[in-house]
Parts: C-alpha cells; sequence; structure tokens
C-alpha cells in the first residue's frame, strides 16, 4: 500500500484530471490505538525507567497510585534490596496509597538477575499486597516484574 501511494504521488498529473487523493493520513481521524493500551504501555516504560536506572545488582520496588478512573495520582520507591532480597515495607505503601486517595495501584519490582518470572516469594508477597489492599478498598491492579527486556504482569500470568 505504502509502495502504491508512492508510485502513484511520483507519476505526473495529466491536464483536467481530478486531483488525486493527498496520501497523507487525516488528521480529523480518531488514533485507532486504544487509550487504555497506550495508559498500561506509558506506565510500563515509566516504570521501566524508574527501576532499570540503577545499574547494579540491586532490586527495587515501586509502586503507582491511581483514582477511580485509573487517573495517575503520584508513585513512589518503597525499598531497594541486594542480590535476591528485598524488603518490602507494606505499611507505607499502603499509608501513601491512604494519603492520596488511591482507589488502585500497580506495583512493580525489577529482577537485575534479567530472569522476569516471578518467585515464590513475589508471588507470596503479591498475595499479601492484594489482601491488604483489599481490607482497605485499594485494589491491586498488578503487580509486575520488570527487567531490562521484558516484563511480567502477575495478573497476566494469572497469579493475581
Amino acid at each position: 500500500m505504502i509502495a502504491q501511494l508512492a508510485r502513484r504521488s511520483l507519476q505526473p498529473v495529466r491536464p483536467g484530471a481530478p486531483p488525486r487523493p493527498d496520501p497523507r493520513p487525516d488528521p480529523s481521524i480518531e488514533p485507532r490505538t486504544d487509550p487504555r493500551e497506550a495508559h498500561v504501555a506509558a506506565l510500563i516504560d515509566h516504570l521501566r525507567r524508574s527501576l532499570i536506572a540503577a545499574e547494579g545488582e540491586e532490586e527495587r520496588f515501586h509502586a503507582i497510585f491511581l483514582d477511580r478512573s485509573n487517573a495517575y495520582l503520584g508513585d513512589a520507591g518503597f525499598g531497594r534490596g541486594c542480590g535476591q532480597a528485598l524488603v518490602l515495607r507494606m505499611r507505607c505503601v499502603f499509608s501513601r496509597a491512604l494519603e492520596l486517595g488511591t482507589a488502585g495501584i500497580v506495583v512493580a519490582h525489577n529482577h537485575p538477575s534479567g530472569d522476569c518470572r516471578p518467585s515464590a516469594t513475589d508471588i507470596a508477597a503479591t498475595r499479601r499486597l492484594g489482601a491488604v489492599g483489599a481490607a482497605l478498598d485499594i485494589e491491586l491492579l498488578d503487580h509486575l516484574v520488570i527487567t531490562r527486556r521484558s516484563v511480567f504482569s502477575m495478573r497476566a500470568g494469572g497469579l493475581l
């Protein structure tokens, strides 16, 4: 299709011929990207920058706080660890969530190893986060494990 448009635009116009259609996209037409997908992609990009920014073998934990319509309220880092261990202070995460009037939360942590598969500890922490959030009427929307090259969603993986 692109090649056809390019060839057609290079052909000379005959006198009296009807004008050729403009091959450029019509700006009045809405983009076909689902805004929810764009929103999720932007969140993942933001989390990847926050978690992968520091090189090294340190795990980091980050949370994004959203309102009832999934609009951004704020985000913060809540833990760092050495090697395979990360100390997560759930009290701090949910304290901040309550301060902001959060309805939903997306949490993420990195795996410096490059393997985005969640560990048994990751899965257990996700379930605890979900239970604490439910008790406070704050939905855990997802827990992402992020590496430089990939992302694992606990929700999409059926673990949430």
